[in-house]
């Protein structure tokens, strides 16, 4: 009897839920083309998003924090790398060219066309790898973006799970682009049916009961609220019962972005409920923050000047939200200037991971900051999208892009109204010194996979 008691005890240690001393689980949850003001906790109340607010009240709100590139690609390599885009190579979109827009491919045309044949240079190394390295199941469903032939996709790049599509953008329901089906299980296509996010939320919950028994690492990036991908650009999609939410039916396109984001909303709740039944939540880092500045027309960057695409601020300053009970204080705001470049060093702390050796990262470990304990390392970021450029040094900013730019201080001037380059010629002189500085800095860098002549 006493055996059977000793083999009982051990099967249940075992199967145990991780005590709050145990490694600390992470989850990263990362929206599509979300604007900076478009959560009802940063200025926008008719969106409704009780989920993410939620997340604001229990943890901590940054004001000031940026993400590497204005739009999707090369914003959610450097998240995964650590690294600027132009060091890791990936500093441009994987998409067939704009001029075939409209060309229904074949399978055929498709299997060689750049969105399946390019990617994350394999000499990168993600966070999954590390975190999977550090004892960590991982596992990524939503949009991955960082390259569809097998060599690039998630099961190669340190994730044991992959549900979700590896392009830059699907029909929310066909799940298609170009009339090809997108959607991947695993290193394999699938057909499936429903709505994307709901598949995303159905997936990311299944996975964190398989693995709620040990430390988990749990990537979620939805492809809302971007719009559709599809021949018809019938822009953001959601399922009636959230048009109706915004007014009435057919949706203008204000309310399906809207309803879009609030769908997103609810499946991220739902993954928050999942975390609080496993018992695990107190003992789970969540991180939310958009990929790059919201899109022109529906989303709301206010007070920010600019859009997605852009080297506006309202391209590149997104939303940012953590939680983490017991760590990080509940309900604080902090403007302290930060990037998705920290999100790797961060992720790698808290798992008490190993920063691979004799690679160059961007970013630092933002942990002390958000807890209030630190300010920020960072005094500086740069940016460049095709021809377009700006810089930030402390509360400076520059840009000299197609569609405008100037010298601003964003300290009296988020919205970067007034142009100080007539006014501060040393300063004017000085950024663009730091910016090309910068950009040798890349071009110095072990070359990573350039697709561009730039």
């Amino acid at each position: 009897m006493r055996i059977l008691i000793a083999i009982l005890a051990l099967l249940a240690s075992a199967f145990a839920l991780p005590a709050q001393n145990a490694k600390p689980n992470i989850v990263l949850i990362v929206s599509d083309d979300q604007g900076y003001a478009d959560l009802g906790c940063c200025g926008r109340p008719e969106l409704r998003t009780p989920n993410l607010d939620r997340l604001a009240t229990q943890g901590v709100r940054l004001t000031n924090y940026y993400v590497t590139w204005p739009a999707c690609t090369p914003s959610r390599a450097s998240l995964l790398t650590g690294r600027y885009p132009q060091r890791n190579g990936l500093y441009d979109m994987i998409r067939n060219n704009e001029v075939n827009y409209g060309h229904r491919f074949t399978e055929e045309e498709y299997a060689v066309s750049p969105e399946m044949t390019l990617g994350l240079d394999l000499r990168e190394i993600t966070i999954a790898q590390v975190l999977r390295e550090a004892g960590y199941a991982t596992g990524v469903f939503g949009k991955w973006d960082s390259g569809r032939a097998k060599r690039f996709l998630p099961r190669q790049r340190g994730f044991d799970t992959f549900f979700g599509f590896a392009n830059t953008g699907i029909d929310y329901f066909t799940h298609e682009r170009y009339g090809v089906p997108s959607m991947f299980r695993g290193n394999e296509r699938v057909k499936v049916e429903g709505y994307a996010t709901d598949l995303f939320r159905r997936e990311a919950i299944e996975f964190l009961n398989k693995n709620g028994h040990r430390p988990f690492f749990l990537y979620v990036p939805f492809n809302a609220p971007h719009g559709a991908s599809n021949l018809e650009r019938v822009g953001v999609q959601a399922p009636d019962e959230y048009y109706r939410m915004y007014g009435d039916l057919p949706p203008n396109n204000t309310q399906k972005y809207m309803a879009a984001t609030t769908a997103m909303d609810d499946a991220i709740g739902k993954i928050l409920d999942e975390l609080d039944r496993l018992g695990v939540a107190d003992n789970t880092l969540v991180v939310f923050f958009s990929d790059n500045g919201g899109s022109g027309g529906v989303a709301r960057n206010t007070p920010l000047r600019g859009h997605k695409a852009q080297m506006w601020e309202g391209g590149l300053r997104v939303p940012f939200l953590a939680r983490w009970p017991g760590h990080l204080p509940a309900g604080s705001v902090s403007d302290e200037f930060l990037s998705s470049l920290e999100v790797f060093p961060t992720l790698t702390a808290v798992a008490a991971g190993r920063v691979p050796e004799n690679v160059t990262y961007d970013g630092f470990n933002m942990l002390p900051v958000l807890q209030g304990r630190a300010a920020s390392q960072r005094v500086e970021m740069y940016w460049q999208r095709r021809r377009d450029k700006a810089a930030r040094y402390k509360n400076w900013k520059w840009a000299e892009a197609e569609d405008g730019g100037g010298l601003f201080d964003l300290a009296s001037d988020i919205g970067e109204q007034k142009d100080l380059s007539a006014a501060h010629p040393d300063v004017l002189k000085d950024m663009k010194t730091r910016w090309a500085g910068w950009r040798k800095q890349m071009d110095d860098a072990e070359p990573r996979g350039p697709f561009r002549d730039y």
